[in-house]
Protein backbone atom coordinates (compact mmCIF):
# COMPACT_ATOMS: atom_id res chain seq x y z
CA UNK A 1 0.00 0.00 0.00
CA UNK A 2 1.17 3.52 -1.35
CA UNK A 3 1.38 5.80 1.99
CA UNK A 4 1.81 9.46 1.76
CA UNK A 5 1.52 12.20 4.08
CA UNK A 6 0.37 15.84 2.99
CA UNK A 7 0.70 19.54 5.21
CA UNK A 8 -1.28 22.37 4.10
CA UNK A 9 -2.75 25.70 5.46
CA UNK A 10 -6.79 23.73 4.96
CA UNK A 11 -8.41 20.60 4.83
CA UNK A 12 -9.25 21.31 1.05
CA UNK A 13 -5.99 22.58 -0.14
CA UNK A 14 -4.75 18.96 1.63
CA UNK A 15 -7.65 16.78 -0.21
CA UNK A 16 -6.53 18.99 -3.63
CA UNK A 17 -3.01 17.74 -3.36
CA UNK A 18 -4.24 13.89 -2.64
CA UNK A 19 -6.41 13.67 -5.53
CA UNK A 20 -3.89 15.44 -7.44
CA UNK A 21 -1.19 12.76 -6.36
CA UNK A 22 -2.85 9.72 -5.70
CA UNK A 23 -6.01 10.08 -7.44
CA UNK A 24 -9.75 9.82 -6.59
CA UNK A 25 -9.45 5.96 -4.76
CA UNK A 26 -7.40 7.56 -2.10
CA UNK A 27 -8.34 6.89 1.42
CA UNK A 28 -7.67 9.08 4.09
CA UNK A 29 -6.07 7.14 7.26
CA UNK A 30 -6.01 9.73 9.24
CA UNK A 31 -5.78 13.87 9.51
CA UNK A 32 -5.36 15.82 12.34
CA UNK A 33 -4.42 20.39 13.53
CA UNK A 34 -0.82 21.14 13.69
CA UNK A 35 0.97 24.29 14.75
CA UNK A 36 4.29 25.33 13.54
CA UNK A 37 6.29 28.43 13.28
CA UNK A 38 5.89 31.52 15.70
CA UNK A 39 7.42 33.34 17.87
CA UNK A 40 7.46 32.63 21.62
CA UNK A 41 4.26 30.79 21.47
CA UNK A 42 2.27 33.36 19.96
CA UNK A 43 1.75 33.81 16.28
CA UNK A 44 1.69 30.09 15.30
CA UNK A 45 0.86 28.85 11.61
CA UNK A 46 -1.83 26.48 11.78
CA UNK A 47 -1.88 23.46 8.92
CA UNK A 48 -3.91 20.35 8.45
CA UNK A 49 -1.98 17.35 8.53
CA UNK A 50 -3.36 14.25 6.33
CA UNK A 51 -1.80 10.87 6.04
CA UNK A 52 -3.61 9.07 2.73
CA UNK A 53 -3.14 6.01 1.07
CA UNK A 54 -3.60 4.24 -2.23
CA UNK A 55 -4.19 0.08 -2.81
CA UNK A 56 -2.13 -1.05 -5.33
CA UNK A 57 -4.71 -3.43 -6.27
CA UNK A 58 -6.88 -0.78 -7.60
CA UNK A 59 -4.20 0.82 -9.38
CA UNK A 60 -3.48 -2.83 -10.83
CA UNK A 61 -7.00 -3.50 -11.45
CA UNK A 62 -7.22 -0.07 -13.19
CA UNK A 63 -3.97 -0.79 -15.49
CA UNK A 64 -5.48 -4.49 -16.43
CA UNK A 65 -8.85 -2.92 -17.25
CA UNK A 66 -6.81 -0.45 -19.54
CA UNK A 67 -5.02 -2.93 -21.07
CA UNK A 68 -7.60 -5.02 -22.20
CA UNK A 69 -9.81 -1.87 -23.49
CA UNK A 70 -6.78 -0.80 -25.69
CA UNK A 71 -6.24 -4.80 -27.02
CA UNK A 72 -9.84 -4.83 -28.16
CA UNK A 73 -10.26 -1.60 -29.50
CA UNK A 74 -6.73 -2.17 -31.78
CA UNK A 75 -7.94 -5.44 -33.44
CA UNK A 76 -8.19 -4.43 -37.15
CA UNK A 77 -10.71 -4.05 -38.85
CA UNK A 78 -13.23 -6.50 -40.55
CA UNK A 79 -14.16 -6.44 -44.00
CA UNK A 80 -17.09 -7.86 -44.35
CA UNK A 81 -20.80 -6.11 -42.35
CA UNK A 82 -21.01 -9.72 -40.89
CA UNK A 83 -17.58 -9.36 -39.87
CA UNK A 84 -17.58 -5.82 -38.64
CA UNK A 85 -20.82 -6.57 -36.73
CA UNK A 86 -19.37 -9.98 -35.44
CA UNK A 87 -16.44 -7.71 -34.35
CA UNK A 88 -18.81 -5.34 -32.30
CA UNK A 89 -20.48 -7.97 -30.66
CA UNK A 90 -16.94 -8.98 -29.56
CA UNK A 91 -15.80 -5.97 -27.72
CA UNK A 92 -19.39 -5.56 -26.24
CA UNK A 93 -18.79 -9.12 -24.62
CA UNK A 94 -15.16 -8.14 -23.66
CA UNK A 95 -16.45 -4.85 -21.83
CA UNK A 96 -19.07 -6.50 -20.16
CA UNK A 97 -17.22 -9.58 -18.82
CA UNK A 98 -14.50 -6.40 -17.50
CA UNK A 99 -17.47 -4.86 -15.80
CA UNK A 100 -18.71 -8.17 -14.73
CA UNK A 101 -15.37 -9.09 -13.30
CA UNK A 102 -14.63 -5.51 -11.45
CA UNK A 103 -18.03 -5.94 -9.76
CA UNK A 104 -17.08 -9.47 -8.82
CA UNK A 105 -13.84 -8.08 -7.55
CA UNK A 106 -15.29 -5.15 -5.59
CA UNK A 107 -17.42 -7.32 -4.13
CA UNK A 108 -15.38 -10.00 -2.80
CA UNK A 109 -13.55 -7.41 -1.39
CA UNK A 110 -16.42 -5.20 0.58
CA UNK A 111 -16.86 -8.81 2.10
CA UNK A 112 -13.50 -10.10 3.09
CA UNK A 113 -11.98 -6.09 4.17
CA UNK A 114 -12.96 -6.83 7.56
CA UNK A 115 -12.39 -10.59 7.76
CA UNK A 116 -8.92 -10.09 9.70
CA UNK A 117 -11.17 -8.65 12.80
CA UNK A 118 -12.68 -11.11 15.71
CA UNK A 119 -16.62 -11.90 14.45
CA UNK A 120 -18.06 -9.68 17.11
CA UNK A 121 -16.14 -6.84 15.98
CA UNK A 122 -16.78 -7.69 12.24
CA UNK A 123 -20.48 -7.08 12.68
CA UNK A 124 -20.22 -4.26 14.27
CA UNK A 125 -17.73 -2.64 11.21
CA UNK A 126 -20.40 -4.32 8.39
CA UNK A 127 -23.13 -2.40 10.41
CA UNK A 128 -22.03 1.18 10.36
CA UNK A 129 -20.62 0.76 6.98
CA UNK A 130 -24.21 0.15 5.20
CA UNK A 131 -24.97 3.34 7.07
CA UNK A 132 -22.05 5.31 5.36
CA UNK A 133 -19.33 5.39 7.98
CA UNK A 134 -15.88 5.14 5.72
CA UNK A 135 -13.36 2.63 5.79
CA UNK A 136 -10.59 4.55 6.98
CA UNK A 137 -12.95 5.46 10.22
CA UNK A 138 -13.85 1.73 10.65
CA UNK A 139 -10.46 0.39 10.35
CA UNK A 140 -9.52 2.46 13.36
CA UNK A 141 -12.63 1.35 15.09
CA UNK A 142 -11.86 -2.11 14.48
CA UNK A 143 -8.47 -2.09 15.32
CA UNK A 144 -9.41 -0.63 18.73
CA UNK A 145 -12.05 -3.04 19.39
CA UNK A 146 -10.12 -5.64 18.72
CA UNK A 147 -7.74 -4.75 21.97
CA UNK A 148 -10.85 -4.73 24.00
CA UNK A 149 -12.41 -8.02 23.18
CA UNK A 150 -11.68 -11.88 23.78
CA UNK A 151 -13.46 -14.60 21.23
CA UNK A 152 -16.73 -16.16 23.06
CA UNK A 153 -15.81 -13.59 25.91
CA UNK A 154 -19.47 -11.37 26.01
CA UNK A 155 -22.65 -13.11 26.21
CA UNK A 156 -25.48 -12.36 23.67
CA UNK A 157 -27.30 -9.62 26.07
CA UNK A 158 -23.94 -8.36 26.27
CA UNK A 159 -22.88 -7.99 23.25
CA UNK A 160 -25.22 -4.92 22.17
CA UNK A 161 -24.25 -2.76 25.30
CA UNK A 162 -20.68 -3.15 25.25
CA UNK A 163 -20.72 -2.24 21.54
CA UNK A 164 -22.55 0.97 22.22
CA UNK A 165 -19.84 2.13 24.84
CA UNK A 166 -17.15 1.27 22.80
CA UNK A 167 -18.45 3.10 19.88
CA UNK A 168 -18.87 6.04 21.93
CA UNK A 169 -15.69 5.58 23.24
CA UNK A 170 -13.78 5.71 20.46
CA UNK A 171 -15.81 8.58 18.53
CA UNK A 172 -15.32 10.30 21.80
CA UNK A 173 -11.45 10.26 20.86
CA UNK A 174 -12.31 10.15 16.74
CA UNK A 175 -14.19 13.94 17.20
CA UNK A 176 -11.61 15.20 19.97
CA UNK A 177 -10.71 18.74 19.09
CA UNK A 178 -13.81 18.71 17.17
CA UNK A 179 -16.34 21.19 18.76
CA UNK A 180 -20.13 20.08 19.11
CA UNK A 181 -23.39 21.61 20.60
CA UNK A 182 -25.66 23.98 19.66
CA UNK A 183 -25.85 28.33 19.77
CA UNK A 184 -22.95 29.67 22.35
CA UNK A 185 -24.44 32.90 22.42
CA UNK A 186 -21.04 34.16 22.89
CA UNK A 187 -21.54 36.71 19.66
CA UNK A 188 -24.39 38.56 18.79
CA UNK A 189 -25.32 37.85 15.66
CA UNK A 190 -26.00 33.94 14.42
CA UNK A 191 -26.46 33.72 10.65
CA UNK A 192 -27.20 30.29 8.66
CA UNK A 193 -26.04 29.84 5.05
CA UNK A 194 -26.17 27.05 2.61
CA UNK A 195 -27.29 25.51 -0.83
CA UNK A 196 -31.04 25.86 -1.68
CA UNK A 197 -33.42 23.15 -0.49
CA UNK A 198 -32.00 22.47 3.18
CA UNK A 199 -34.58 24.00 5.25
CA UNK A 200 -32.41 26.79 6.21
CA UNK A 201 -35.68 29.02 7.39
CA UNK A 202 -37.24 26.58 8.83
CA UNK A 203 -34.06 25.56 11.41
CA UNK A 204 -32.97 29.23 11.82
CA UNK A 205 -36.85 29.80 13.59
CA UNK A 206 -35.79 26.20 15.60
CA UNK A 207 -32.65 27.77 17.08
CA UNK A 208 -34.64 31.42 17.71
CA UNK A 209 -37.52 29.56 19.67
CA UNK A 210 -34.51 28.56 21.74
CA UNK A 211 -33.52 31.85 22.46
CA UNK A 212 -36.77 33.12 23.23
CA UNK A 213 -38.56 30.40 24.90
CA UNK A 214 -36.29 29.26 26.97
CA UNK A 215 -33.36 31.72 27.31
CA UNK A 216 -35.45 34.85 27.71
CA UNK A 217 -33.27 37.23 25.29
CA UNK A 218 -34.60 39.90 23.12
CA UNK A 219 -34.20 38.89 19.49
CA UNK A 220 -34.61 39.64 15.93
CA UNK A 221 -34.67 38.22 12.24
CA UNK A 222 -32.57 39.51 9.14
CA UNK A 223 -33.18 38.12 5.97
CA UNK A 224 -31.00 38.30 2.34
CA UNK A 225 -33.68 36.41 0.60
CA UNK A 226 -35.34 38.40 -1.56
CA UNK A 227 -34.77 35.74 -4.25
CA UNK A 228 -38.06 34.44 -2.83
CA UNK A 229 -41.48 35.90 -1.71
CA UNK A 230 -42.70 32.38 -0.11
CA UNK A 231 -39.11 32.66 1.92
CA UNK A 232 -39.64 36.38 3.34
CA UNK A 233 -43.21 35.48 4.36
CA UNK A 234 -42.49 32.54 6.52
CA UNK A 235 -40.07 34.23 8.25
CA UNK A 236 -42.36 37.15 8.56
CA UNK A 237 -44.88 34.26 9.86
CA UNK A 238 -42.23 32.86 12.88
CA UNK A 239 -41.61 36.38 13.87
CA UNK A 240 -45.19 37.24 14.07
CA UNK A 241 -45.50 34.04 16.70
CA UNK A 242 -42.50 34.71 17.92
CA UNK A 243 -43.80 38.60 18.45
CA UNK A 244 -39.75 39.51 17.37
CA UNK A 245 -39.19 42.15 14.57
CA UNK A 246 -37.83 41.05 11.05
CA UNK A 247 -36.21 43.54 8.76
CA UNK A 248 -35.25 42.13 4.51
CA UNK A 249 -32.06 43.71 3.34
CA UNK A 250 -30.93 44.16 -0.10
CA UNK A 251 -27.23 45.36 0.32
CA UNK A 252 -25.17 45.93 2.60
CA UNK A 253 -26.13 49.71 3.33
CA UNK A 254 -29.36 47.85 4.39
CA UNK A 255 -27.66 45.47 6.43
CA UNK A 256 -25.73 47.92 8.41
CA UNK A 257 -28.90 50.19 9.23
CA UNK A 258 -30.56 46.64 10.25
CA UNK A 259 -27.59 46.35 12.98
CA UNK A 260 -28.06 49.76 13.88
CA UNK A 261 -32.04 49.33 14.47
CA UNK A 262 -31.19 46.31 16.72
CA UNK A 263 -27.92 47.54 18.38
CA UNK A 264 -29.91 46.74 22.27
CA UNK A 265 -31.38 43.04 21.12
CA UNK A 266 -29.70 40.29 22.46
CA UNK A 267 -29.55 38.48 19.17
CA UNK A 268 -29.77 38.70 15.69
CA UNK A 269 -30.60 35.90 13.73
CA UNK A 270 -29.57 35.90 9.78
CA UNK A 271 -31.24 34.26 7.39
CA UNK A 272 -29.85 34.11 3.87
CA UNK A 273 -30.95 33.01 0.34
CA UNK A 274 -30.41 29.29 -1.06
CA UNK A 275 -28.74 29.31 -4.10
CA UNK A 276 -27.00 26.86 -6.53
CA UNK A 277 -24.22 25.60 -4.66
CA UNK A 278 -22.02 25.08 -8.11
CA UNK A 279 -22.65 28.99 -8.29
CA UNK A 280 -19.62 30.51 -7.28
CA UNK A 281 -20.66 33.91 -7.38
CA UNK A 282 -23.58 32.75 -4.92
CA UNK A 283 -21.06 33.18 -1.86
CA UNK A 284 -19.59 36.37 -3.25
CA UNK A 285 -23.03 37.62 -3.57
CA UNK A 286 -23.73 36.78 0.23
CA UNK A 287 -20.17 38.99 1.40
CA UNK A 288 -21.97 41.69 -0.62
CA UNK A 289 -24.55 41.77 1.55
CA UNK A 290 -23.52 40.72 5.15
CA UNK A 291 -20.46 42.00 6.73
CA UNK A 292 -18.99 38.68 7.73
CA UNK A 293 -16.29 40.62 10.10
CA UNK A 294 -18.48 41.61 12.83
CA UNK A 295 -18.94 39.14 15.89
CA UNK A 296 -21.08 36.18 13.95
CA UNK A 297 -21.60 33.11 14.97
CA UNK A 298 -21.97 31.14 11.29
CA UNK A 299 -23.80 27.73 10.73
CA UNK A 300 -23.56 25.98 7.37
CA UNK A 301 -26.71 23.76 7.23
CA UNK A 302 -26.45 20.21 5.11
CA UNK A 303 -28.87 17.98 4.34
CA UNK A 304 -28.51 14.31 5.06
CA UNK A 305 -30.18 13.10 2.29
CA UNK A 306 -27.36 14.42 0.02
CA UNK A 307 -24.52 12.63 -1.59
CA UNK A 308 -21.50 12.69 0.57
CA UNK A 309 -19.28 13.83 -2.16
CA UNK A 310 -22.03 16.73 -2.94
CA UNK A 311 -21.64 18.02 1.01
CA UNK A 312 -18.06 18.01 0.48
CA UNK A 313 -18.33 20.60 -2.77
CA UNK A 314 -20.49 22.65 -0.50
CA UNK A 315 -18.59 23.02 2.05
CA UNK A 316 -15.62 23.89 -0.39
CA UNK A 317 -17.48 26.55 -1.72
CA UNK A 318 -18.10 28.25 1.45
CA UNK A 319 -14.79 27.56 2.58
CA UNK A 320 -14.23 31.82 2.19
CA UNK A 321 -16.75 31.92 5.00
CA UNK A 322 -15.62 31.29 8.56
CA UNK A 323 -17.90 28.23 9.37
CA UNK A 324 -18.63 27.84 13.12
CA UNK A 325 -20.32 24.43 13.00
CA UNK A 326 -22.58 22.34 10.39
CA UNK A 327 -26.49 21.91 11.59
CA UNK A 328 -27.32 18.37 9.30
CA UNK A 329 -31.08 18.80 8.53
CA UNK A 330 -34.07 15.85 6.92
CA UNK A 331 -32.79 13.07 9.36
CA UNK A 332 -36.34 11.71 9.28
CA UNK A 333 -35.74 11.09 5.40
CA UNK A 334 -32.67 9.00 5.46
CA UNK A 335 -31.64 5.81 7.93
CA UNK A 336 -28.19 6.72 6.88
CA UNK A 337 -26.24 8.74 9.32
CA UNK A 338 -22.18 7.79 8.62
CA UNK A 339 -21.71 10.99 6.47
CA UNK A 340 -22.18 13.19 9.22
CA UNK A 341 -18.87 11.52 10.84
CA UNK A 342 -17.32 11.31 7.83
CA UNK A 343 -17.85 15.26 7.10
CA UNK A 344 -16.61 16.29 10.63
CA UNK A 345 -13.89 14.39 10.48
CA UNK A 346 -12.83 15.16 7.48
CA UNK A 347 -12.90 18.76 7.82
CA UNK A 348 -12.80 19.37 11.70
CA UNK A 349 -15.53 21.07 11.88
CA UNK A 350 -18.45 20.01 14.55
CA UNK A 351 -22.12 19.88 14.40
CA UNK A 352 -24.29 22.21 16.20
CA UNK A 353 -28.08 20.21 16.10
CA UNK A 354 -29.59 17.72 13.56
CA UNK A 355 -33.20 18.78 12.51
CA UNK A 356 -36.03 16.10 12.31
CA UNK A 357 -39.20 17.67 10.69
CA UNK A 358 -40.48 20.47 9.89
CA UNK A 359 -42.63 21.47 13.21
CA UNK A 360 -40.76 23.96 15.16
CA UNK A 361 -39.31 24.20 17.91
CA UNK A 362 -39.74 20.51 18.61
CA UNK A 363 -38.08 18.86 15.40
CA UNK A 364 -34.11 19.80 16.41
CA UNK A 365 -31.78 18.23 18.70
CA UNK A 366 -28.18 19.62 19.96
CA UNK A 367 -25.25 17.60 18.94
CA UNK A 368 -22.68 15.61 21.41
CA UNK A 369 -21.32 12.09 20.99
CA UNK A 370 -24.06 10.90 22.95
CA UNK A 371 -26.59 11.68 20.48
CA UNK A 372 -24.16 10.90 17.42
CA UNK A 373 -23.80 7.02 18.79
CA UNK A 374 -27.46 6.63 19.74
CA UNK A 375 -28.56 7.97 15.70
CA UNK A 376 -25.71 5.92 14.39
CA UNK A 377 -26.17 2.38 16.80
CA UNK A 378 -30.53 2.69 17.00
CA UNK A 379 -30.88 0.13 14.88
CA UNK A 380 -28.27 -2.47 15.75
CA UNK A 381 -28.10 -5.35 17.62
CA UNK A 382 -26.34 -8.74 17.58
CA UNK A 383 -29.22 -11.24 16.91
CA UNK A 384 -30.03 -8.83 13.94
CA UNK A 385 -26.20 -8.53 12.25
CA UNK A 386 -25.91 -12.28 12.36
CA UNK A 387 -28.62 -12.91 10.23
Amino acid sequence: MKVKKYAAPSMNEAMKRVRAELGEDAVILNSKVTYSGGFMGLFKKKMIEVIAAIDPEVENEKLEISRLKTKAASQPLKRSANEKKMGQESTRSVEAELKELKQMIFTMKSKSQFEKFPEDVQEILYYLKEHGVNDSTLFQLGGELEKKIEPGSLSAEGRDEWANNEVKRFLRDHLKGIELGGVSYKRKYINVIGPTGVGKTTTLAKMAAEAVIEKRMKIAFITTDTYRIAAIEQLKTYAGLLNVPVEVVYKMEDFKKALEKFSDYDHVFIDTAGRNFREKKYVEDLKEIIDFTHQMETYLVLSLTSKEQDMKEIISQFSSIDIDRFIFTKLDETVSYGSMINVMSEMKIGAAYVTNGQDVPEDITEMDVDEIVRLLMKGYSHERSSI
